[in-house]
């Protein structure tokens, strides 16, 4: 019998109300000991029921409260749970989750639930990780792609993609272990075509890893140009507030200036950057310094022209450094007059996206996040509910799978015996397991959980 648990699972401070959480063999009579309600007693109740009542400790009322009894196995940890909401407030749920504890329970570890409803079966280990990337998106795509993942997008994928590679080990298995038997034989062309099959789906969701990175950690987006081109004028209108000083004098902007922003659904960091000119003020040169490493690390460079004026060499050079990156190029100041190097710049721009815009009116927002979203093909993560790939982990076994199948039929194309494909094909297995917990270490899941909020 498992400790039956307990720990606050909304967030700590003041608000209109708090839930304490009670998970275990125990969590109906521990929350019994403190309960008080018209309605008699919780281990009476129906589950999935709400009761009204107070929870009282040493004969005093400490709130008015709201009970929820729920009953294995239909609840997250397929444990007995109650939740208990009490008035958001620090001292009293600090005070209804000391009773819980001097009641019977123990304190829940960081994500402890979560691991519960993992280990009794609920969800696999894929799915449990998506549930901290639900509480920590910050955006609608990242938000969508973790609540596909937690319901089982992925899991269905690589659990397919595993099964029909375990029925292959498991025929040649038998194949290896009674060869002088009358079996159905499995051919080296059948074994090849499952592990050619598995391979393209190994990597199809591994095409989806650099996109599904950036949903959920954000487009690293630098903006580029020369001094006064509209650079900070251009982040204050993407992030729909003054963030960045704005004045006429070139050359306000001396440091690098960070924002995270939501561009019709699409998670941008802008990093607002000092003018890349040549100087020989001291600071200004700290200022380009940054700027050209802003540049560097960038995922995405936004450069900045100035419409109003002629194309000059410090635009030109702006322009070179950044040929080869993942680019957009605007031309700002539309609002001072249009299209005076407009067919330069595009015939410079190497086939890049060039948009004219105006900082001051707005002009071009949406032209800006059509074009994002085309480059990181955004549109089509948004609309389907298919597995992408957003964790580091599931990237690097599904990576790992791909390589031992790619051995596999190397081996048999080599001529090898099918016994040595076998070795890279449960590898394959192996890997694909960790994913969604099956072979997965117990450090591993420690590890994984450690990372979680105590609560959830």
């Amino acid at each position: 019998m498992s400790k039956t648990i307990a720990a606050v699972s909304t967030p700590p401070g003041k608000g209109g109300i708090a839930v304490i959480r009670i998970s275990g063999d125990k969590a109906v009579e521990i929350a019994d000991r403190i309960y008080s309600g018209k309605g008699g007693r919780l281990a009476d109740a129906a589950s999935h029921t709400v009761h009204y009542g107070f929870i009282k400790h040493n004969g005093e009322i400490i709130d008015e409260v709201l009970v929820t009894v729920m009953r294995a196995p239909k609840t997250f940890t397929r444990e007995d749970v109650v939740e208990i909401n009490t008035h958001g407030g620090i001292v009293t749920t600090r005070k209804v989750l000391n009773a819980v504890i001097q009641a019977g329970a123990y304190p829940a570890e960081a994500g402890e639930f979560t691991k519960r409803a993992f280990l009794n079966g609920r969800i696999d280990l894929s799915q449990a990780e998506a549930v901290i990337d639900i509480i920590n998106a910050g955006n609608d795509l990242s938000q969508r792609s973790a609540a596909a993942q937690l319901g089982g997008a992925l899991s269905r994928e690589i659990s397919s993609l595993r099964g029909e590679l375990v029925h292959l080990a498991a025929q040649m298995q038998v194949i290896i272990d009674y060869p002088d038997e009358d079996l159905a034989d499995v051919t080296t062309d059948d074994i090849r075509a499952v592990c050619v099959k598995c391979k393209r789906g190994a990597d199809a969701l591994l095409k989806t890893a650099d996109s599904g990175a950036l949903i959920r950690d954000g487009i690293r987006a630098a903006i580029v140009g020369k001094p006064n081109v509209g650079k900070s004028s251009l982040l204050n209108m993407l992030a729909r507030y003054d963030r960045a000083i704005v004045t006429d004098v070139a050359g306000t902007t001396r440091d690098t200036i960070e924002e995270e922003i939501d561009l019709n659904g699409i998670p941008l960091i802008l990093i607002d950057t000092a003018g890349i000119h040549s100087t020989d003020d001291a600071v200004e040169k700290i200022g380009v310094e940054k700027s050209n490493r802003s540049l560097e690390e960038a995922d995405l460079v936004i450069v900045v022209l100035d419409g109003s004026d002629m194309i000059d060499d410090d635009d030109l050079s702006v322009l070179r450094r950044t040929r080869g990156k993942k680019r957009i190029i605007l031309i700002n100041k539309n609002d001072l007059g249009r299209g005076k190097f407009t067919s330069a710049v595009k015939a410079k721009a190497n086939g890049d996206t060039v948009i004219e815009i105006s900082a001051v009116t707005g002009e071009g927002t949406e032209q800006i996040s059509k074009a994002v979203s085309e480059m990181y093909r955004m549109d089509g993560i948004a609309q389907g509910n298919g597995a992408v790939i957003t964790n580091l982990r599931h990237k690097k076994a599904l990576a790992e799978a791909s390589g031992a199948l790619g051995r596999a039929i190397a081996a048999i194309d080599g001529g090898m015996p099918s016994d040595i494909a076998s070795i890279d094909i449960n590898e394959a297995i192996e890997r694909l397991g960790e994913i969604t917990g099956e072979t997965v270490s117990d450090d591993i899941v420690n590890d994984i959980f450690h990372s979680f909020c105590v609560g959830k």
